[in-house]
C-alpha cells in the first residue's frame, strides 16, 4: 500500500520547489505529479489537422520520496503509518494519530 495517494495534499521536501505544497494529480509507480510543482516547458508538435503545436508548460513527475503528506488535522507535513480498522488498512498521522481518507 502506498503512502501517497491521488488527491492528497503534499509538501515538497527537496529540489527547486522545496517548501511548496500542492495536490497530487496522479501516482505513477513510485513517482507523483503534483499540481503547480516541477513545471517544465514541452515542445509539442500538432498531431491532428487543425490542432496547434507550440511550447506548453506542464507538470512533470517527481519521486514520491521527495514529498510528504500534509495532515488535515494538525496542518504539518508528517510521516504516515498504518492501522488495521475492521479488516481494512487505514493511513494514520504519526504526529497526532488522525485517520487520513
Amino acid at each position: 500500500m502506498q503512502k501517497v495517494k491521488k488527491g492528497d495534499t503534499v509538501k515538497v521536501l527537496s529540489g527547486n520547489d522545496k517548501g511548496k505544497t500542492g495536490e497530487v494529480l496522479e501516482v505513477i509507480s513510485g513517482k507523483v505529479i503534483v499540481k503547480g510543482i516541477n513545471i517544465k516547458k514541452k515542445h509539442q508538435k500538432p498531431r491532428r489537422q487543425g490542432e496547434e503545436g507550440g511550447i506548453i508548460s506542464r507538470e512533470f513527475p517527481i519521486h514520491a520520496s521527495k514529498v510528504q503528506v500534509v495532515c488535515p488535522k494538525c496542518g504539518k507535513a508528517v510521516r504516515i503509518g498504518f492501522e488495521i480498522d475492521k479488516d481494512s488498512k487505514v493511513r494514520v498521522c504519526k504526529s497526532c494519530g488522525a485517520k487520513l481518507k
